[in-house]
């Protein structure tokens, strides 16, 4: 079970002598023998209460093919291996555990409200797993009566509304009388997106203050080895390793877990994405150069080259279609689609007509991606002149543009048909009322590094410091607690934009739009960037088309996975299956 899941335990010696205390769980007629837990995602089997290792191997291999099933506390996990070794696999997971007696301080974040999960909280927790690429909880699940009473559901409401995190747990005692009167914490999320920091450990100490005033001894949970600051921060929180070990089923969901080293080590999110969907298929996959994110995926016979999203299946002509953005506008308005009016600059005194005629004003280079010299809402001419020469240092030909007010919405196609719909904000911050904006962005900056693999980061530049201006503000100003300003113009993910999905809610004619302007490209594989006042509403503007768009950032939409689809049909689980709008 991949579920991200945040777990731990107590001081190893005491634990040895703690799990010695069990014996053969036959001899504890006081107990529930072979337990386990139904927690939505799958269940979690207590490992101690089995008598013998194959009657657990063979539970585990009971799995529900839709759920992913954890046995934890396993005794003999060899023996338990050995019994379906092709089946099962020993989790490279440590647990750890805090002694609830030693519980420390739980600090709070300003304004956050750590409460029980309600039924109509099943959505919102659904999309912070799936962002997180951990398993949903199943349909009905946080409904009255059908939520054993041993599971806790704990969400944490942000300052500005929604939930900015999750964390389950499971009371030991009440799940099987356990006499080591212990708990455990599971599928801890926490949304990427999220401009708090801490949310994590508040959700933590709120559900071990929860377990200790039911008077249970400790809290366990489990975190991937490799998992360094997360371990970091539990071992910070007062967390000791203890050796229990953790055995799950192979299936797709952990196969990460168990097919060993990656080799895409150096690839970037977007390359990573796809080549791991292509190893999860045994699609063969040699990375010719990680740096540029290239690569090569052969499958029966079939060998296409890759950077990241491009592919071979894109003809050079295509792509020369969405590098020139003016040819691209011209397509696209041939076509019947909506586009803004733009002026391809020949001379300064140009601009200054169409800044007159405009009143706002965009100004990028012709060519380029990732927002690279885009300058947006521009109002003067000493802006406008400013833009102007750094679009210049980029590409010899500056494109001027009308700026058009609305929503900025990715929209990806995959062989004619919408995969993901997304909105993507502006970098911004939230002020506490103590730190300078220039330290929030800082702080913001890491954090959504930390998220993006590094791909995500808001740059201290003349483009974030106008931003920060317009708003009445310099860098050095501290901004009033509670205030969100947003610091960049453009929401490109590359300079600290988010993403926010809306495939559900897309307007049927912006759909539409889409898959007429991939057509009018005739791109196999296309980003299309719009403006529009509402998701839901069929008015747009198409400002850009992308032949390399990112296909990561875009859960719980299967993007890797219809490129993969399209590039080797054959590789479907299921290859009758067309992909669909």
């Amino acid at each position: 079970m991949q579920t991200n899941k945040s777990d731990s335990q107590n001081n190893a010696t005491d634990d040895m002598l703690s799990l010695k205390t069990w014996g053969d769980p036959r001899e504890h007629t006081e107990i529930v023998h072979e337990a386990f837990v139904d927690c939505g995602w799958g269940r979690l089997l207590f490992g101690q209460t089995f008598g013998t290792a194959l009657a657990l191997a063979d539970t585990l291999n009971n799995e529900a093919s839709t759920e992913r099933d954890i046995a934890l506390y396993v005794r003999e996990p060899h023996v338990a291996l050995a019994a379906a070794p092709q089946q099962l696999f020993l989790d490279p997971s440590h647990t750890y555990r805090l002694d609830l007696a030693q519980l420390p301080h739980a600090d709070t974040v300003p304004g956050m409200n750590i409460r029980p999960a309600t039924p109509d909280d099943a959505a919102e927790i659904n999309r912070q797993y799936l962002s997180r690429n951990m398993l949903p909880l199943r349909d009905g699940y946080l409904a009255k009566g059908a939520r054993p009473d041993c599971v806790q559901l704990l969400v944490a409401e942000s300052p500005e509304g929604g939930l900015s995190g999750v964390v389950m747990g499971v009371d030991h005692k009440a799940a099987f009388n356990d006499p080591d009167n212990g708990s455990s914490l599971w599928a801890l999320a926490v949304d990427p997106q999220a401009r708090w920091p801490g949310v994590g450990k508040a959700l933590v100490l709120a559900l071990a203050r929860l377990f200790h005033k039911s008077g249970r001894a400790f809290i366990d949970l489990s975190v991937k080895h490799d998992n360094v600051q997360a371990i970091a921060l539990y071992e910070k929180l007062g967390f000791s390793r203890v050796p229990v070990f953790c055995i799950k089923r192979k299936n797709a969901v952990n196969e990460k877990l168990f097919v060993g080293p990656a080799i895409a080590s150096g690839l970037n999110v977007y390359a990573r994405i796809v080549v791991d969907e292509a190893r999860r298929r045994g699609i063969a996959v040699e990375v010719e150069d990680a740096e540029a994110g290239i690569f090569r995926l052969s499958f029966g016979g079939r060998s296409v080259a890759c950077r990241e999203s491009l592919s071979e299946m894109t003809s050079a002509v295509a792509m020369s279609r969405c590098d020139d953005k003016a040819l691209t506008r011209r397509l696209l308005a041939k076509a019947g689609l909506r586009v803004p009016e733009q002026l391809r600059l020949e001379s300064p005194a140009e601009a200054s007509s169409f800044l007159e005629r405009h009143g706002r004003v965009v100004v990028k280079p012709a060519r380029g991606e990732q927002g690279r010299g885009v300058f947006v809402d521009l109002t003067t001419e000493d802006e406008v002149t400013r833009a102007i020469e750094h679009a210049q240092q980029l590409c010899d030909q500056v494109l001027v543009e009308e700026f058009v007010t609305g929503e900025d919405l990715r929209i990806i196609v995959i062989d004619g048909a919408v995969v993901a719909a997304a909105i993507r904000k502006p970098a911004a911050v939230t002020g506490d009322g103590q730190l300078s904006i220039r330290t929030l962005i800082e702080n913001q900056s890491r954090r959504r590094g930390a998220a993006t693999g590094g791909e995500s980061q808001i740059p201290l530049d003349r483009e974030t410091e106008r931003a920060v201006a317009a708003a009445g503000y310099s860098l050095d100003d501290c901004l009033p607690k509670g205030v969100s300003l947003a610091v960049r113009k453009t929401a490109n993910l590359h300079t600290g934009g988010t993403i926010h999905d809306v495939t559900p809610v897309l307007h049927p004619d912006l759909a539409a739009a889409a898959i007429a302007g991939a057509r009018a490209l005739d791109i196999p594989l296309v980003g299309f960037d719009f403006l529009v006042p509402d998701v839901a509403a069929p008015d747009y503007v198409i400002i850009e088309a992308n032949e390399r768009p990112g296909l990561a950032n875009h859960e719980p939409q299967p993007t890797a996975e219809r490129f993969i689809d399209f590039l080797f049909p054959h590789s479907r689980a299921n290859p009758e299956t067309t992909t669909s709008a």
